[in-house]
């Protein structure tokens, strides 16, 4: 289990409802191809607020069939927890025309996730990636007699209209759309969506803060306003 938690307050100060959903992106993962999905989601309506957590726990997933187009939802056939230091390797394998993963064990080196496609895989059949917190976040399509070593570093980013959770998404066709970084030391984040759809997002430190200001002044204030 990671050492901290995780929160991502949202508030949908916007004149629609939608769902809020957190995905993430990662250049540097070592692995082409593959696709981001919507990992975590809730319907928000206007003036209204949700929280998401989560803590650094990551998985191995694959699901069945390999359909990686934008607006398809995934579920994740199965999902085997894993961590970068000691499990950090599984091979993907057909048993009785089944997939399914099996011989988890300490990959070659740390930091890495590693999934060992054998000769049993069929092109088109399955898709194959990682998670967190139990959830699919970053797949690719699976292949035969390939090793796939993911070294994941993910960005947050938070979305929001008609969404699914598990969606395949494009986030350069996002067009609402906004990063979440963690300062250091700093594990809760809030993301307002305002009138306009534009986004502010801060230490949840900080709203707390300005909202508690603020209300010495005006004691109508809403939070995070």
């Amino acid at each position: 289990m990671s050492a901290f938690q995780y929160t991502v307050i949202f508030k949908n100060d916007s004149s629609s409802g939608g769902t809020a959903g957190l995905y993430q992106t990662d250049p540097q993962i070592g692995v082409a191809g593959v696709e981001s999905l919507i990992w975590l989601s809730h319907y928000a309506s206007p003036t209204t607020r949700l929280t998401f957590t989560w803590e650094l726990d990551y998985d191995f997933v694959w699901f069945a069939p390999a359909v990686l187009e934008p607006g398809v939802i995934i579920t994740a056939t199965q999902v085997w927890p894993t961590d970068l230091a000691t499990n950090n390797q599984v091979t993907l394998t057909q048993v009785h025309g089944s997939y399914t993963f099996k011989n988890q064990t300490a990959g070659v080196q740390q930091d890495t996730l590693y999934v060992v496609q054998d000769g049993t895989i069929a092109e088109d059949q399955a898709a194959v990636g990682i998670g967190m917190f139990g959830f699919p976040s970053l797949v690719v399509e699976a292949e035969p007699n390939l090793t796939l070593a993911f070294t994941p570093s993910p960005s947050y980013w938070i979305t929001f209209g008609q969404l699914s959770q598990g969606e395949v998404v494009v986030p350069a066709a996002l067009p609402t759309k906004a990063e979440i970084s963690f300062p250091d030391n700093v594990y809760s984040m809030t993301a307002v969506l305002q009138s306009d759809n534009s986004w502010t997002v801060e230490p949840t430190s900080a709203v707390n803060a300005a909202w508690l200001e603020g209300r010495k002044s005006n004691p109508h204030l809403v939070w995070g306003g």
